[in-house]
């Protein structure tokens, strides 16, 4: 079929094969979430059918006002937003409640695709990247204030869209930097991570005195960033120690262990890891799992609904899912490099990298690798705005790619 021309048929079938199994693991976890779930899919795909045969060019138009749209849509948690589960970032009417914040990000990504894309935009001008920063940098602050740390982490995404027009890889180094330096310093004495410090970077200048060119701006900036990270050295035990109770337990979860805290926020944890261990090479099988059926991990079909897959499909199963995944978000980056149009491989990058934000914390988060900051599994957890979030970013990258293939440009 000629209108055909253009779908990427093995992205969409990830697409559905991925929403098929999420939903068949969360019946597995509660019978009635399930079947709400595919309700959930099914609006999801009435909108991405919307999308699908409307205006390509709709998206890049009004890409301003959505995001204006999301950024009031996040400030507006302040005054009229409803509590769960300890934090402020809901919206309740009657039974149905909307995260704003996973709408947010398709705001800020077409926002960003359109910017970066427009003739003016080059990174080296200060202005340029004030503004792209700025865009980014507004719902990821107010979501920040909500407080949603780990939605705030996700924006992180839209660098590595960034890097692929030109950011500096350095800035992905300093960051970087700087999260090891904070996490070590709190389980080994800062005196020592300042000392290591000072020895490396005497170490680097020694070995490259005569290959640099000293000046007052170079040896500034290395004594401000050895003074930075001795700061932050010494400070992170103090940082830690005024975070809230929950927040601080999460992060020392993974210096002491889930069981350490195993009433508390080692809990889940817990739990999440005594189901995958226990599924073995190929699992218990579908819905025989002791640690899903007995309810032990609180909302399982949420956050760590991966440890259902390992507990009743095993490493083979999870296995396959992880594959799944990272053929998916590969399809998606290769799609992105492909386009003719600069908006449409901005958006496309965007998207990719939000998809692999979520997918690396919320596998490291149930396996312990990462502090619990409540990031949902793409298409995989329960919730009706994260799938349907996700559904019309998928939707809305996966038209722009079918005008792209059928465009004469």
């Amino acid at each position: 079929m000629k209108w055909a021309e253009g779908i990427d048929k093995l992205g969409l079938g990830l697409y559905f094969l991925l929403c098929a199994f999420a939903i068949a693991n969360i019946y597995s976890v509660d019978q009635k979430l399930g079947e709400k779930q595919l309700v959930f899919f099914g609006i999801s795909l009435f909108v991405g059918l919307v999308i699908f045969v409307g205006r390509s060019k709709f998206f890049e138009n009004m890409s301003g006002i959505i995001y204006i749209g999301g950024v009031l849509l996040l400030v507006g948690l302040f005054p009229f937003g409803k509590e769960i589960l300890g934090q402020k970032n809901w919206y309740k009417f009657g039974s149905f409640t909307m995260q704003p914040v996973e709408f947010a990000k398709i705001g800020t990504a077409l926002m960003l695709a359109n910017y970066v894309s427009g003739p003016e935009f080059n990174l080296k001008n200060r202005k340029s990247l004030l503004t792209t920063l700025a865009i980014i940098g507004i719902p990821a602050v107010v979501v920040l204030a909500i407080p949603d740390v780990g939605s705030m982490l996700v924006f992180i995404a839209f660098f590595i869209a960034l890097y692929r027009e030109g950011l500096s890889g350095i800035l992905f180094g300093v960051g970087f930097l700087f999260a090891g330096v904070f996490l070590v310093s709190l389980a080994v004495d800062p005196i020592w991570v300042a000392l290591a410090i000072v020895v490396i970077v005497g170490g680097y200048i020694v070995m490259n005195y005569y290959k640099m060119s000293w000046n007052v701006i170079s040896i500034s900036s290395i004594a401000g960033s050895v003074i930075l990270l001795c700061g932050l050295a010494f400070g992170s035990p103090y940082i830690l120690e005024k975070l809230p109770k929950h927040q601080r337990e999460r992060i020392e979860v993974l210096f002491k262990g889930e069981k350490a805290f195993r009433d508390t926020s080692g809990y889940n944890l817990l739990y999440s890891k005594t189901a995958i261990g226990s599924g073995g090479l190929w699992g218990k099988g579908y819905r025989e799992g002791s640690v899903t059926q007995g309810k032990f991990v609180p909302e399982q079909e949420t956050d760590y609904i991966f440890c259902t897959v390992g507990e009743e499909w095993g490493f083979a199963g999870s296995a396959v899912l992880i594959l799944c995944y990272m053929i998916y978000i590969g399809r998606i980056y290769y799609l992105a490099e492909q386009q003719k149009s600069g908006f449409n491989r901005v958006f496309g990058y965007c998207f990719a990298s939000i998809l692999l934000m979520h997918f690396t914390i919320n596998l490291g988060m149930v396996m312990g690798l990462f502090p619990t900051v409540g990031i949902p599994l793409p298409y995989f957890s329960y919730g009706g705005s994260s799938l349907l979030a996700f559904s019309m970013m998928t939707f809305i990258f996966f038209k722009l790619n079918y005008s792209d293939k059928n465009s004469l440009v």
